[in-house]
């Protein structure tokens, strides 16, 4: 069972279609039914000629940053059985590492900030605990004892 749209008389034909335009002929349509479409291709187009292509070169990570972040980490996690060396090159190399990303021709700033900050972490204590028993050998020598 079908059903009619409505306000569509089936039994009363149609109007024809309104031209259309553009690049088509108009075509009128047969009575009761719709216009055929024209067999015409589609117009050109497909995809945009290729534009030139640039290729930019990365930004190269400073080496010196890297194994100043890296030896930060091993000094903090393990540098006591070091004797603190893993520090002492994370603090050397984290500020030569700062001077080399100065200039933005090579980049890793950031890891040569972490690894003068992982360093310092352990070398500042150890500078202390220097000082206090150098310090404290010197003051127990001068001072006599009874």
């Amino acid at each position: 069972m079908t059903y009619p749209q409505p306000g569509l008389d089936p039994t009363r034909p149609q109007p024809p279609l309104p031209a259309v335009l553009g690049p088509y002929p108009p075509v009128s349509a047969p009575t009761g039914g719709y216009a055929p479409l024209p067999a015409m291709p589609y117009p050109g187009g497909g995809y945009p000629a290729g534009g030139q292509r640039l290729t930019v070169q990365p930004i190269l990570t400073s080496g010196m940053a890297t194994a100043s972040l890296v030896l930060g980490i091993l000094g903090v996690l393990g540098g006591w059985c070091l004797f603190g060396l893993p520090c002492v090159l994370a603090v050397i190399l984290g500020h030569l590492a700062l001077r080399e990303t100065r200039d933005g021709m090579r980049s890793g700033h950031g890891m040569a900030v972490a690894g003068l900050v992982l360093g310092y972490v352990f070398v500042g204590p150890m500078i202390l605990f220097t000082v206090m028993v150098f310090f404290g050998s010197i003051l127990s020598a001068a001072t006599p004892t009874p």
